[in-house]
């Protein structure tokens, strides 16, 4: 075999390894329904925030790529496996993705970083007992920087809304509901479920369109690939600096909606953010 050969088949055995980095099992929450009770679930506020992995030594995205931490950040951490939302306040998730994206950690702007824990992946128990586990493991740690998400039982329909409109008042973005019985499992459930004013979802950016008007010389809107492989034109929510510099061919981004059409397309689709892979 020659030199060439040789090298592509090495290329072709380890790039998917290289690249496509094992994203860690997760649980992943459905959409609240009506007709649900919450009587079964404790509820959190749902953070606008990066959710990131603790695996006992590292900080991982949810896609399975490190994030760069300082080292006394993750020092401070127990070395059991946790899950959890980087988060820094209500409406500040621009900077926050600034801050974890940096291959260099900035220590000072770590330092306004908090880790906010809702899960102890592979633990036993019910998630009510968890979570207190959770409370008890952050005292224990006793560093500024690691903290549980408040747990609440939601009891009826009307505090749950009660619970919904508080949070929105507050500049926050929605809610959280994990049943408090229910054994740590992956992969998408009810047993965790997200109540927002929006709905929101994924899609992957596969061409660029360009503007007119105001807009000329800049992003007019992207095209996004569904799941489903189905496509739409995605063309609301960007900023300037976002039409000027649109996100890549390729990237994942979020974005909101108010329902679906007739054909199953989101309807009053707005641009929300380029998911931190």
């Amino acid at each position: 075999m020659s030199g060439l050969r040789a090298l592509l088949l090495w290329l072709a055995l380890t790039w998917p390894i290289c690249v496509f980095p094992a994203p860690p099992e997760l649980l992943l929450a459905n959409l609240y329904r009506d007709g649900l009770d919450p009587a079964h679930y404790l509820v959190s506020e749902k953070l606008d925030g990066v959710r990131a992995y603790w695996d006992g030594h590292q900080l991982l995205s949810r896609a399975g790529h490190p994030i760069a931490a300082p080292a006394w950040f993750v020092a401070g951490l127990p070395g059991q496996p946790l899950d959890g939302e980087l988060w820094i306040g209500r409406g500040q998730f621009e900077r926050l993705s600034g801050i974890v994206r940096k291959a260099e950690p900035l220590d000072a702007d770590w330092r306004d970083v908090r880790y906010m824990i809702f899960e102890l992946p592979g633990a036993d128990g019910s998630f009510a007992e968890r979570a207190q586990r959770i409370a008890a493991l952050v005292r224990a740690a006793n560093v500024p920087w690691l903290r549980e998400i408040p747990q609440f039982a939601a009891v009826d329909r009307n505090k749950l809304q009660k619970m919904l409109a508080d949070v929105l008042a507050g500049g926050g973005e929605g809610l959280m509901l994990h049943r408090a019985d229910a054994p740590y499992e992956t992969g998408r459930s009810d047993t965790l479920l997200k109540l927002k004013p929006w709905l929101d979802a994924e899609g992957v950016v596969v061409a660029h369109l360009p503007g007119k008007g105001k807009y000329a010389g800049m992003l007019g809107a992207v095209r996004l690939r569904l799941p489903d492989g189905r496509e739409f034109n995605l063309g609301t929510g960007f900023s300037d600096d976002q039409r000027r510099d649109p996100p890549p061919l390729g990237a994942t981004v979020t974005y909101r909606y108010r329902e679906l059409t007739s054909r199953g397309l989101p309807r009053f689709a707005s641009f929300l953010r380029v998911r931190d892979e």
